[in-house]
């Protein structure tokens, strides 16, 4: 059995189950197990089939060290059945919606600043962690300086839900927004059309979405042959 589980619940949870649909067809058992603590939990009990496979979507960042605690006891069970647990290289599945390179084009969102941040945050983000030392922009430090607790998966899901605040485009709701895997764009009422985009279904949108180079180099760290 092939199986993914995440520690996204609601639209992180649809955006793996869409994930399945349209990359994998259907071929994963697509489970959330709520949080990052019950992941690793799951992960203790396991004592997988020579033929299982357990892809785990768990969100990867090292300014945060109970993440890393957690991080680095999943590696040793990693190590423990290489062949059967696959810790995905990934940031937060927000971090593939950020840095969609068509994201600003489709949601044709209007927070100028934002936009200007994601670009100063992107291109300091190295190895899951933004490289404070590189921002130079004001705006983007002072927004940076803003957070209570401060860490690089904060900072992405703020900047995304930022800039898919539309209910069309949000990731933040019980669903990803219908606009992302919906055939909203060849509606003939065209009156019901949210989106900014011409002639797109779902599939076309999610296969798109897909072929982000964050996330295809993420499938490809997954790889076992």
């Amino acid at each position: 059995m092939n199986y993914l589980w995440t520690e996204d619940q609601r639209a992180g949870l649809h955006f793996w189950q869409l994930v399945n649909q349209y990359l994998f067809e259907n071929r994963l058992t697509v489970e959330s197990k709520k949080s990052n603590q019950g992941l690793l939990d799951a992960v203790r009990m396991l004592e997988p089939e020579k033929e299982d496979r357990y892809y785990l979507a768990f969100d990867i960042v090292y300014d945060n060290m109970d993440v890393v605690n957690k991080l680095m006891e999943l590696q040793e069970f990693k190590m423990k059945y290489p062949k059967q647990i696959i810790l995905l290289d990934m940031t937060c599945f927000e971090y593939f919606i950020l840095t969609f390179p068509k994201l600003i084009e489709w949601t044709g969102n209007g927070h100028t600043d934002a936009v200007r941040m994601r670009e100063h945050i992107l291109r300091a983000i190295h190895d899951h962690k933004i490289d404070l030392e590189e921002i130079r922009d004001e705006k983007t430090l002072h927004y940076l300086m803003g957070f209570r607790r401060y860490s690089t998966e904060r900072v992405i899901k703020s900047l995304t839900y930022m800039l898919t605040d539309g209910d069309a485009w949000s990731v933040k709701g019980e669903k990803m927004g219908s606009c992302w895997h919906e055939d909203c764009c060849i509606l003939e009422n065209r009156e019901k059309k949210q989106c900014r985009l011409e002639e797109k279904t779902g599939c076309d949108k999610m296969t798109e979405l897909l072929s982000g180079a964050e996330f295809r180099k993420t499938i490809y760290s997954a790889r076992t042959d």
